[in-house]
């Protein structure tokens, strides 16, 4: 729910006592200051598995009203299983992320179906990992499209859609630890590249959008189970890796990534933009 508004009148420079835009974003004296999610259509790409669908239940089991998956691909048993659960509270729309009409088409979508979006989650994208010199052109085309391309055309997409409705939304991105430094377990020049550009979209779209009370975050998760990496910790020198990073050795699970998601989506952090949160028990990619 969007927390109700005291602004002070201010003199600005002509004279006037109308409020800066900025003042706007201030939380009432009356604000419930619970992190939750109570009464928000959330939307989260490439939630039909992985990491998108573990941000899904956590925001479902937060009580978000409504969590709608944008996803190109076709739901599985696991996503079925969590809408049997969560009736009327969890959707699927086809969605091509590298596609500026199918993005646009999908958002208004969830409004038509809603009546409203409050926090959009660009986290569909992928990876592959491979010594530098063995990367075809073709395959950096398909990183930087979905990775880049697919999450800048999302938040300025859903950003318009929150100014044209009035509200004081929410985008966070799902980057990485590899836009910070390499990941020695499982190398990819191109992959961390694409992640750093996320990280660096987060801070100058918050700072672009934040005079319409827009917040925009992102998350670096470290080594996460996942379907794309489950051959991590197989590889026969892992445990001597964990030695050298030191921290938690081990993958996380998708939903210990949810807390924070769920905090940058909340109300509760109406004063939280333009930073990453790494969640990387340490270890990460260092």
């Amino acid at each position: 729910m969007t927390p109700s508004i005291d602004t002070p009148a201010v003199n600005n420079d002509n004279g006037s006592n109308a409020s800066p835009a900025f003042l706007d974003t201030q939380p009432g004296s009356d604000f419930n200051w619970k992190i939750s999610l109570k009464d928000k259509v959330i939307a989260i790409t490439g939630a039909n598995r992985g990491i998108g669908l573990a941000l899904a239940q956590v925001c479902l089991a937060n009580e978000a009203a409504a969590i709608f998956s944008l996803d190109i691909f076709e739901p599985g048993e696991e996503f079925a299983a969590l809408q049997k659960a969560n009736p009327q509270r969890l959707s699927y729309i086809r969605c091509d992320v590298t596609s500026e009409e199918s993005v646009n088409s999908a958002i208004d979508a969830v409004v038509t179906a809603r009546g409203a979006i409050h926090g959009f989650i660009a986290n569909a994208g992928m990876t592959k990992h491979q010594p530098a010199f063995d990367f075809s052109r073709a395959q950096i085309d398909q990183l930087f499209n979905l990775n880049v391309f697919g999450a800048f055309f999302c938040a300025t997409a859903v950003a318009r859609k929150f100014i044209e409705l009035g509200i004081k939304g929410s985008i966070v991105f799902t980057a990485s630890m590899t836009s910070y430094r390499p990941n020695r377990a499982a190398p990819s020049a191109p992959y961390g590249a694409t992640k750093a550009a996320v990280r660096n979209m987060t801070h100058t779209m918050a700072m672009e959008w934040a005079k319409h009370g827009i917040r925009v975050n992102s998350i670096s998760p470290g080594f996460i189970k996942t379907a794309m990496t489950y051959f991590v910790d197989q590889a026969p020198d892992w445990d001597l890796k964990m030695q050298y990073y030191g921290g938690m050795p081990r993958l996380a699970d998708p939903k210990e990534l949810g807390g924070a998601y769920v905090y940058l989506l909340s109300d509760s952090a109406s004063y939280t933009t333009g930073i990453d949160i790494p969640v990387a028990g340490i270890v990460g990619a260092w």
